[in-house]
């Protein structure tokens, strides 16, 4: 498996080997010992899986409290995938990254804990699974608006598909302190 630090260092992108022939593919998308040796953590408390069609863009979703790491895959389809650093005092406060998740190219996104994470379908319809280590707690989730004009994400053109919560969530700058996560 090849290991990537992005332009924010405590997100890492994780390319699998994946073994190709005239039957199809196979991966291995987690293995606690590989992964811990480059920072990942080795327990994960709940699995998740979104099934989504073109143009749905869902996030940028955090915790404040109880804050939760992801390691995030597609398993059907392609999505531009984004984490926000969210961290009180982090030096990347308000910075983003981007990868292109697909079934075919097998990449997944460690996101750490702090982060706010969100993702736009590009295909006709894509599958995401992501694997968290700690659980979603609805009364200290939070949302940060998907087109802040401050954090300045580029996504993919194309249509946007938002949730009312989405559609609504506020600018960064708006957000109290006390509803964002520290450094921990």
């Amino acid at each position: 498996m090849k290991v990537t630090r992005t332009a924010i260092p405590d997100v890492i992108l994780v390319e699998p080997d994946i073994y190709r022939d005239e039957r199809g593919d196979f991966r291995e998308t987690w293995h606690a010992a590989r992964y811990a040796e480059h920072g990942i953590p080795t327990v994960f408390v709940q699995d998740n899986v979104a099934t989504s069609r073109r143009g749905v863009l869902r996030g940028l979703h955090y915790q404040f409290a109880d804050a939760q790491g992801k390691l995030v895959m597609t398993l059907w389809g392609e999505v531009f995938d984004v984490a926000v650093d969210l961290r009180s005092g982090s030096p990347t406060f308000g910075k983003w990254v981007g990868e292109i998740l697909s079934a075919g190219n097998g990449r997944q996104l460690w996101i750490p804990e702090g982060f706010a994470h969100g993702y736009a379908v590009i295909s006709e319809r894509a599958v995401v699974s992501y694997k968290c280590t700690r659980v979603y707690r609805a009364d200290v989730e939070a949302a940060v608006r998907f087109d802040d004009p401050e954090i300045g994400i580029t996504w993919p053109a194309g249509e946007r598909i938002l949730s009312s919560k989405d559609a609504a969530a506020p600018l960064l700058r708006d957000i109290p302190s006390e509803r964002l996560p520290g450094l921990g």
